[in-house]
């Protein structure tokens, strides 16, 4: 026979439980990835709520903003140091030029003016013209003796003009090869491409007048030389004396044309 109680037995509570928290935030900043930790914490707040998540982002994206900027600057910075740096360098590795604006080497000595340039190359006394080979290209040398090894060979720095360049054997012992520029107004920081440099700006000029020099080259310094009478005077160059006179044959051109919106600056237009 079932003996019934009117005593319950105490029921046991049911414990619900707890599940470790789905928002622990854990991310370590990274002093070299700030991004990446700003990122990690907006993910966490978006979890715990949208209207963080609202409020936040406008602040993030700004603050996105601002990092990217500082990070862009520090790298043009960390270029620009670089860059100086090369420059020191290559200066430093930079010889000072001979007398003739050039270099002289062990087998041979080369010089230049902003118009031409002039090798010199030694060979053994008593050699003949038959003896040379000289080929002279537009953009390469090579001089030496025939049966043995050039004794200069290689591209030349920059581009001569190969109709205006001679070569001729002196007293038997020396080749002198004289090279024209196809850019006369440049000086040469090496006679080879690879080889030794100079530092071009200790090249000293010779002294010349106007009328000795080449026609086009001549219309560039008297262009230069107005240029710089004309800025210190606080006069138009001749630049804005041509812009000027362009507008004016416009405008009588066009006598119904009136300029009246304030972008357009005729002085800064390059007319044809």
């Amino acid at each position: 026979m079932a003996i019934l109680s009117d005593h319950e037995e105490p029921q046991q509570k049911q414990q619900t439980p707890t599940s470790p928290s789905s928002f622990s935030f854990n991310t370590v900043l990274d002093p070299s990835n700030p991004l990446g930790f700003l990122d990690s914490a907006l993910h966490f707040l978006s979890q715990k709520s949208d209207v963080l998540k609202n409020n936040v982002s406008p602040l993030v994206k700004e603050f996105k903003k601002r990092i990217r900027a500082e990070e862009d600057s520090k790298k043009a910075e960390e270029k620009r140091r670089a860059e100086k740096k090369k420059r020191e360098e290559e200066k430093k590795r930079m010889r000072v030029p001979n007398k003739g604006n050039g270099l002289d080497m062990e087998s041979h000595s080369w010089a230049q003016t902003l118009q031409e340039v002039t090798i010199t190359v030694h060979v053994p006394p008593g050699t003949k013209s038959k003896d040379v080979v000289c080929d002279i290209k537009r953009k390469s040398v090579k001089v030496g003796l025939r049966g043995h090894s050039p004794i200069l060979d290689g591209e030349l720095f920059e581009t001569i003009k190969i109709d205006d360049c001679i070569w001729n054997l002196e007293d038997q012992k020396t080749v002198s090869v004289l090279l024209t520029k196809f850019d006369r107004m440049n000086w040469w920081k090496s006679l080879l491409k690879g080889g030794p440099e100079i530092d071009i700006q200790k090249a000293e000029p010779e002294p010349s007048r106007l009328s000795d020099l080449d026609p086009e080259i001549r219309s560039t310094v008297e262009k230069m030389m107005f240029d710089q009478q004309q800025e210190q005077l606080g006069l138009p160059t001749s630049k804005e004396i041509e812009n000027e006179s362009l507008l004016k044959l416009f405008m009588a051109q066009n006598p119904n044309f009136s300029n009246k919106n304030p972008n357009i600056h005729f002085s800064n237009m390059n007319m044809k």
